[in-house]
């Protein structure tokens, strides 16, 4: 049952990563919220008013204060609303600092070149980008075997902080094996993240907000390259 919490609006685009990991945080706590889609072709005043330093999604609006960036916007939600529902950082505070340090390490070695792959003209690019996740899942693979502590996630037993933030990438895995022809999480390099990223998609916060229709997202995004 989703809890009374206010006023909590969150602008977004609904194939985003950055969105999809609010949307998962606020499914896990259970939080109920109005979901305002926005046109990025044609951004509207309350986004451009409520982000003006980045104009970007995801933007999280609690009772006419808005907060932005997706990482900020979890950790937020995880503090604002600490009695509802489960914690997504750990309480330790080794534990929660080693949570942000992958989680940014996700952002940067994923979320980067995943930008590449989206956006450059060229397919040697492309294909450069799609090594460098490889490379990374491959750290984040023995990442996940000394974060998991023999649990199913990051988080141990349940969705924590860097399962939000590397999850969010899951649905565009699919849509990078298309657009470049290469598989990006493969059981055969990554086993251990090959079978989180099944177990994670598959969670009943999750399995509704990652987008599964490949070549939806690809028309979607032929709207930016046109």
């Amino acid at each position: 049952m989703a809890a009374a919490v206010g006023d909590l609006k969150l602008l977004g685009v609904w194939d985003s990563p950055y969105v999809n990991r609010v949307q998962i945080v606020l499914n896990l706590k259970g939080l109920s919220y109005e979901y305002v889609e926005e046109d990025l072709l044609s951004k509207s005043e309350r986004l451009l008013r409520s982000n003006p330093v980045h104009k970007k999604v995801p933007v999280l609006i609690h009772n006419g204060k808005p907060i932005a960036e997706s990482q900020v916007i979890v950790q937020y939600l995880d503090e604002a609303f600490a009695g509802t529902g489960p914690s997504v950082l750990p309480a330790d505070p080794y534990e929660r600092a080693t949570a942000r340090f992958w989680a940014a390490f996700v952002d940067d070695k994923v979320g980067s070149p995943w930008h590449t792959i989206l956006f450059a003209p060229e397919a040697e690019k492309k294909a450069d980008a799609a090594v460098r996740i490889m490379a990374a899942l491959e750290t984040l693979e023995g990442a996940f075997k000394d974060c998991s502590r023999g649990g199913g996630y990051f988080g141990g037993d349940g969705i924590g902080f860097v399962d939000v933030v590397l999850g969010s990438y899951l649905g565009w895995f699919k849509v990078f094996e298309k657009m470049v022809g290469v598989r990006v999480l493969d059981a055969a390099r990554t086993p251990l993240l090959a079978a989180w990223g099944e177990r994670f998609a598959a969670a009943d916060e999750v399995k509704d907000v990652l987008p599964d229709d490949v070549d939806k997202v690809i028309e979607f995004l032929q709207m930016f390259l046109d």
